[in-house]
């Protein structure tokens, strides 16, 4: 028993911790099949829940309005954290780095009740000197757009890190000029990064409940609040079902986007080994 354990101990505590991990969730998604509102045992297959999620206007409403903030983030937070890594990356010295540098990170390690309490209060303050922004989808999507740039920063900067930076100056010497090389060069090279920094945007902002608690605004409730709502007041079935709904959401993101990088990443070793043949 114990050559066995020591020779397989790593493989059962990885077993563990991914049943510790997965199995509430799998428990979730088989309850929200469940043919009773029990969640005691499961007495049946069955389709009702679904039934009533879909007849559940909140639950729709909030499904479709967390879709259009969570890819407005995504792009914004890409864009902009593309560009923040770029400007960290390749110009090592400028008046006020360190302060910027500090800046894009400090959403990384900042608790995001503080995050969403100190953006209230900016919107509030803007709101009662300019009537602007209210409170709703906007606010929404500029402070989820802070924490997503955040972590998308830090995606691409590894990425921009890692490129060898002599095809740059080949195409400078090639007569290139600076925006050409980013957009025809380096671009390019880091899109992988960049997608994957939407990605990570993209499902921060889909499920994403604190920041949301306080700036949204009355009538503006994503999936995830109506699912926090209904939680609150008792177990509810239906969330079980707009629960898994989320999962298999962001599951799908997910694997659509390791399945790309795994084709893209096998047809560049193709090009790359047709070129040294040739």
């Amino acid at each position: 028993m114990k050559p066995f354990l020591e020779k397989h101990f790593g493989k059962l505590w990885l077993l563990v911790v991914f049943g510790f991990l997965y199995l509430p969730l799998a428990f979730m998604v088989l309850f929200s099949f469940n043919s009773t509102r029990t969640d005691a045992r499961f007495t049946g297959f069955s389709m009702r829940w679904y039934e009533a999620l879909l007849n559940d206007s909140k639950i729709v409403d909030g499904f479709f309005l967390s879709l259009k903030i969570a890819a407005v983030t995504g792009l914004l937070s890409a864009v902009l954290a593309t560009f923040a890594a770029f400007v960290l990356v390749r110009y090592r010295r400028f008046l006020g780095r360190t302060v910027f540098s500090g800046m894009v990170n400090a959403p990384l390690v900042m608790p995001e009740v503080i995050i969403g309490l100190s953006l209230l209060l900016l919107f509030v303050g803007a709101q009662n000197l300019f009537g602007w922004p209210q409170r709703g989808m906007l606010t929404i999507v500029l402070g989820h757009t802070l924490l997503g740039m955040a972590y998308g920063m830090v995606v691409i900067q590894s990425r921009l890190l890692e490129m060898d930076r002599s095809i740059e100056e080949a195409a400078m010497d090639l007569g290139a000029r600076p925006h050409q090389v980013f957009f025809l060069v380096t671009l390019p090279n880091i899109f992988q990064a960049i997608l994957a920094a939407f990605l990570l945007a993209f499902t921060l902002s889909f499920d994403d409940v604190v920041i949301t608690e306080f700036l949204s605004g009355p009538g503006v409730s994503t999936l995830p609040q109506v699912i926090f709502g209904y939680a609150r007041r008792g177990i509810n079935p239906t969330i079980y079902a707009a629960a898994t709904i989320l999962i298999v959401t962001v599951t799908v993101v997910v694997v659509a986007y390791a399945v790309w990088v795994a084709r893209a990443t096998r047809k560049r070793e193709r090009e790359m080994a047709a070129a040294i043949r040739g």
